[in-house]
């Protein structure tokens, strides 16, 4: 007992994606393996509240979690109770802001313990649509076009800001919150009634928005991996969307039929340069542990980066697992790499 690594599985969380944090930790503490770590469980509520969890991880995957009070305790020191203490690596299992942004990142690094991912600068910056494609611009990775404003903006002169979006891109429209995952948020928007109620919502999940020229491509995926020291991109996948575009209800719904292909069916140059282009992304944002990173391949062949997901999905349904598994890693390998990589110097390898 005392030669196991003690892992704190965070999940929960306060943004919207909280449902899907929820059954991607229930994958995780299904696979874990009991023999190597012991697991300490500690989950956030919509609300904020902490609570250490010592009751069946089935209950984590509908949210009846927060009904067994018998195994809460919600009157706890982060920095001082002795579950907390013990903790050698934290394993968020978080999705979107106040888990994947830095910002509990920040609260490991006051603590002094090492945790699963990038850290609080790769965090931020993998976070935010914006610098994330700033950054990726900076190392020359094609992109999209876009641009961006923030909710002072808009409330202050609408008008000018429809004009200066439409002058800079051409209809459909997407509108995505800044910093938001799993599609939270996103609309299609073909003319200027359907641009300012998709500015509206979008503004319910943050204040500020990207707002992306409509990309005709297939949608590749790849995944990044800390392979003991060495930075690894997997075989790159293809997501075939159920409805007109990726969104929530297309990922995580089970009456949807989108459909992922893994490997990816494109041609071999693609691939290379779709996995060489992940590794770059990854170190353009300072990217450590893992990340998933997404792209358009256009019909003429061109390649450009979506964004990168520092923290990406464990569901059973999840892309992330999914093509490690194709590549050579199976799942419950996969977290053992993961969890290995939190504490180590990194050294990047094309």
């Amino acid at each position: 007992m005392g030669n196991k690594l003690n892992i704190g599985v965070v999940f929960g969380g306060q943004s919207g994606e909280h449902e899907v944090s929820r059954v991607s930790a229930y994958n995780v503490l299904g696979v874990i393996n009991r023999e190597k770590y012991n697991v300490v469980t500690i989950g956030i509520t919509k609300k904020g509240k902490w609570y250490l969890y010592s009751g069946d991880h089935e209950k984590i995957k509908d949210g009846s979690w927060e009904e067994d009070t018998k195994n809460l305790l919600g009157d706890f020191s982060i920095s001082a109770h002795p579950e907390i203490i013990k903790i050698d690596v934290f394993f968020p299992v978080l999705h979107g802001p106040m888990g994947e942004d830095g910002t509990i990142q920040g609260v490991f690094e006051m603590l002094n313990k090492p945790y699963v991912g990038c850290g609080v600068l790769g965090s931020a910056v993998g976070m935010d649509k914006v610098f994330s494609k700033i950054m990726f611009e900076s190392v020359g990775i094609p992109t999209g076009n876009y641009c961006y404003f923030r909710e002072n903006d808009w409330k202050k002169d609408p008008q000018k800001r429809l004009e200066e979006t439409e002058k800079a891109l051409e209809y459909p429209i997407f509108v995505k919150p800044a910093n938001m995952g799993s599609s939270v948020g996103i609309n299609k928007a073909h003319n200027r009634k359907e641009l300012v109620a998709a500015i509206e919502e979008a503004f319910i999940y943050d204040h500020k928005l990207i707002l992306e020229a409509f990309v005709k491509g297939r949608e590749i995926e790849c995944a990044v991996l800390d392979d003991e020291g060495v930075i690894r991109a997997s075989i790159a996948g293809e997501v075939i969307p159920s409805k007109e575009f990726y969104d929530y209800e297309a990922k995580y719904s089970d009456s949807q039929d989108s459909k992922v292909v893994i490997p990816a069916d494109i041609p071999e140059e693609a691939m290379k340069m779709v996995r060489k282009y992940a590794v770059k992304a990854f170190e353009a944002i300072e990217g450590s542990g893992l990340s998933r990173v997404d792209f358009f391949l256009t019909e003429d062949g061109q390649l450009l980066i979506n964004e990168v997901n520092t923290l990406p999905g464990f569901t059973n349904i999840s892309m992330y697992p999914k093509m490690w598994e194709a590549t050579g890693i199976g799942y419950s390998e996969l977290v053992d790499k993961i969890i290995a990589s939190a504490n180590r110097k990194r050294v990047t390898q094309p």
